[in-house]
């Protein structure tokens, strides 16, 4: 993929960690997107799974913990942001990239949720968003323009 700009990838994703569709789906579009740099929420799950995923891959990564110690991680990223509630950290993630990977439990948007609350900020932000539902992928916004 050409690009112009260095292409910065925000990621969310479920606690309970990623299907194998979304596993070789995420590790698919981060070797097409080549991105720069990653931004991730830094919580056990997908997110965990998503920095081992950068990590073999050689792109830099950085997280967004969250002020709760019992679902974090603790990745040891190149660059660690200060610990905030999740809704600020979830906003930071998408004002922070130019694409965001969106990889949720579910099939459809719930309301209780850190990963669709990172979905709708980005949407509502404009940004592009590949969402990788657990057996399908769907794009969003602009992503020809990266």
């Amino acid at each position: 993929m050409h690009k112009e700009k260095p292409i910065i990838v925000g990621f969310s994703g479920t606690q309970q960690g990623m299907t194998e569709f979304q596993k070789k789906t995420v590790l698919s579009l981060l070797k097409w997107l080549q991105p720069a740099k990653v931004h991730h929420g830094d919580c056990i799950g997908a997110d965990a799974e998503f920095d081992a995923i950068c990590v073999e891959l050689g792109i830099r990564r950085k997280s967004h913990p969250p002020e709760d110690d019992k679902k974090r991680a603790f990745c040891q990223t190149e660059e660690t942001c200060n610990v905030q509630p999740y809704l600020i950290r979830n906003l930071d993630i998408a004002k922070e990239s130019k694409i965001l990977i969106i990889a949720p439990k579910e099939e459809y948007e719930v309301t209780r949720s850190g990963t669709w609350s990172t979905y709708r900020r980005a949407k509502h932000l404009k940004k592009a968003i590949c969402l990788v539902l657990p057996n399908e992928m769907r794009l969003e916004g602009e992503l020809i323009e990266l």
